[in-house]
């Protein structure tokens, strides 16, 4: 794998790069998912069936998709949902562009420690799980999310943070929707327009393309 980060920037990751071959086959899903876990992929669950899940499900090295969709590299993507969707391509793409917005590049998780990389800058922090909400959107489908809270209050990075990834109990997550900020976790709650979405960050872009395609 070409590397698409300079070595210093890498070499600040510390021992979270080591995580990287972990997602060397990151298309390969693993253990298939069951009927319910399939259905709460899609939105449809039970909230009995919604379980605690630790940080570790997210441990890795991520990459933001924002400059994916910004420089085109996520249209076959976006034409498929057009044919399908009750928008056109360009629709998609404003919506994706509110979405995905966010100036992180990369986030590396390990050890219930989170850091979020933006340029050559990095914070971090170390988190605790805070429990799940369950949403019912408008749509009639529903999602949970996953809070956590910094442990360091002279800590840069950001205070609460939240995950959702379709997933409802133990599972490694395969990419993420991060919901992050200082005010509340009630607050992030509400956040239903701006998703910054991650995927491994060893997956190159026609893997990243035939991810979003085809699962």
């Amino acid at each position: 794998m070409t590397s698409k980060f300079s070595p210093a920037f890498l070499f600040s990751l510390g021992g979270l790069v080591m995580s990287i071959p972990l997602f060397a086959n990151a298309h390969n899903h693993g253990v298939p998912l069951t009927e319910i876990e399939q259905k709460a992929s899609e939105g449809i669950f039970e909230n009995k069936d919604v379980q605690d899940r630790p940080l570790s499900d997210w441990d890795g090295v991520w990459e933001s998709l924002n400059s994916y969709l910004l420089n085109g590299d996520l249209d076959p993507v976006l034409e498929q949902k057009a044919k399908k969707g009750d928008k056109t391509v360009e629709q998609y793409r404003a919506y994706y562009q509110t979405g995905y917005a966010t100036n992180i590049d990369m986030i590396g998780i390990e050890k219930n420690v989170i850091e979020f990389h933006v340029g050559k800058a990095m914070s971090s922090c170390k988190y605790t799980y805070s429990g799940f909400k369950i949403l019912n959107y408008a749509s009639g489908k529903k999602g949970v999310r996953y809070l956590f809270e910094c442990q360091e209050s002279q800590s840069k990075a950001p205070k609460y943070v939240q995950f959702s990834d379709h997933i409802i109990g133990p599972r490694k997550s395969q990419h993420f929707h991060i919901y992050m900020g200082n005010e509340s976790q009630e607050a992030l709650l509400n956040e239903m327009n701006n998703w910054p979405t991650f995927y491994p960050y060893s997956l190159t872009k026609d893997q990243i393309v035939d991810e979003m395609l085809h699962h």
